[in-house]
């Protein structure tokens, strides 16, 4: 499994640079420039939320006013993919806008049962894992009542919201049979005990629990579809996967907040699970428009090279069954540089056709894209998956010319120069505005030497680079709070970077749309 540390970083980290013959080479890539900034999941547990602390507020005068005590907003963020099934348990400080894990349970797709008879199988992971919706519905029951039983939340009194999102899109036939899926995983949230009513937003002040009443801003605003200021696409879904996207901008947003880069639009961010996801917006007021969207195959480029190595399942293997905190230490990185650029061979990373259906073996629907003014941006291996064999044989190549060192030290050279590639396509096509941030999530972009690596063919073109883990499930938590228009105006998510908080452009627009 992945390993993430417990932390928040915001300064620089000193980096270790291993010995032999990679020495020097090491050096040039990682002794000179900026550091990445570094945004890893902090954890507390329900009794630290539960304990009443106080916040000093920005507004008011005199002692008793200036204090409240801390409220937690926590959100259950329930998420199928491709490698892996999540339960993430996040709470919120109201008071601080700083978003905490509870819990973090991790569940492997593979592991799905198969379809039992007279169950209908109605689609796949991008590995070819078939899914019914009865095995679905048990998978993500389990999974959630393994969180809270971890987490030792009540679920009646503790649990405030749930949002449920999916990676799995490949192997559907249309964008329609996606909200298949996404009433599967509502199926299982209600087997698990989880009430409707936590998982749709609130109509009325008379909806809000009574701990939230004095954070929410439901009388003065509306929830009209926005998640922190950035409105997705108009018409149709252009992406199967168009809400990871929105999640993780919204994500990153948040891990930001930990540390001293204004993530805020116009932004740029890319998400590597198994999938690609991600957004590129503009800088308008009071909502920025998703004027590009990122889509096909992510980390899945990594798990189709590992496989190579037979030391995975070839059903769901993934890279990170073999990853570990100590895995590159003997990598020869001149060489892995070398085996990434023969990777890239395969890769078709680019501006998605107009004639496509399906890009990196994800759905899309490039006409309502383009006439909605946004550009879809792509990687595929060969056309629609059709050369992960190759790239399998290659990952084998690879891993008995060298070794399990060097091979992963690959990977981190292949995700880097997928990055670039995705960034200098958004470039020419112009729809990266200039003093955007970049923010990369997801378990192929965060791990390894990979944020130093990327940060070296983007730190020219971005004012800022931050790496946030666990960013979909942090975006899970916002928007929750945005859809029941739960803010911090005083600590600003959403905006211009540098900008206030938007609170009152979205009530003049409202009024004058007759919203409000």
């Amino acid at each position: 499994m992945e390993v993430e540390e417990n932390l928040w970083f915001s300064e620089p980290r000193k980096l270790k640079i291993f010995g032999g013959k990679s020495l020097s080479f090491l050096g040039k890539i990682f002794s000179r420039g900026p550091k990445p900034v570094m945004a890893k999941s902090r954890y507390i547990t329900i009794e630290d939320a539960k304990m009443a602390s106080f916040t000093t507020k920005k507004a008011g005068q005199g002692y008793g006013q200036n204090l409240r005590p801390d409220v937690y907003y926590i959100v259950a963020s329930v998420e199928l993919g491709n490698t892996t099934t999540k339960c993430i348990l996040t709470a919120t400080n109201l008071n601080t806008s700083r978003t905490y894990l509870l819990d973090k349970t991790v569940n492997m797709t593979r592991d799905i049962r198969p379809p039992k008879k007279g169950e209908k199988v109605f689609g796949e992971t991008v590995w070819h894992v078939e899914l019914t919706k009865e095995s679905v519905s048990e998978l993500v029951r389990d999974t959630i009542l393994e969180s809270v039983k971890r987490s030792k939340i009540d679920m009646d009194k503790d649990l405030d919201f749930v949002v449920r999102s999916t990676g799995v899109t490949a192997g559907f036939a249309s964008l329609d049979e996606v909200g298949q899926l996404i009433i599967a995983l509502a199926d299982g949230c209600l087997d698990a005990g989880i009430p409707p009513s936590k998982m749709s937003p609130a109509m009325s002040i008379n909806s809000i629990p009574k701990k939230l009443k004095d954070f929410t801003l439901i009388d003065k605003v509306m929830f009209d579809g926005a998640v922190v200021s950035v409105i997705p696409p108009t018409g149709r879904a252009v992406v199967a996967n168009e809400m990871e996207g929105e999640l993780v901008t919204a994500g990153i947003k948040v891990g930001a907040k930990w540390t001293d880069v204004d993530y805020r639009n116009p932004c740029v961010s890319i998400d590597f699970g198994t999938t690609l996801a991600g957004r590129i917006t503009n800088s308008e007021e009071p909502y920025a428009r998703t004027i590009g969207n990122f889509c096909g195959l992510a980390g899945g480029v990594s798990d189709a090279i590992i496989r190579g190595t037979e030391k995975v399942d070839k059903r769901g293997g993934a890279a990170l069954d073999l990853y570990s905190k100590e895995i590159l230490k003997k990598a020869d990185w001149e060489k892995a540089e070398e085996y990434a650029k023969r990777i890239h061979e395969y890769l078709d990373i680019g501006k998605v056709p107009e004639n496509r259906d399906r890009f990196g073996t994800v759905p899309v629907d490039p006409d309502a894209a383009y006439s909605a003014g946004t550009t879809l941006i792509g990687c595929d291996i060969g056309e629609n998956g059709d050369k992960i064999p190759e790239l399998t044989e290659l990952g084998h190549k690879i891993y008995t010319e060298s070794d399990i060192h060097t091979l992963f030290a690959t990977l981190d050279h292949v995700s880097a120069l997928i990055v670039k590639r995705l960034v200098d396509e958004a470039f020419a096509e112009g729809v990266i505005e200039e003093g955007s941030a970049l923010g990369i999530t997801g378990r192929a972009g965060i791990t390894g030497r990979k944020p130093e690596l990327i940060l070296k063919y983007t730190k020219d073109r971005f004012k800022d680079t931050i790496f946030v883990s666990d960013a979909l499930a942090m975006g899970a938590g916002v928007m929750a709070r945005c859809m029941n228009s739960i803010g911090t105006p005083h600590i600003p998510i959403g905006g211009r970077q540098g900008g206030p908080c938007i609170l009152g452009q979205r009530r003049r627009l409202q009024k004058q749309k007759g919203m409000i």
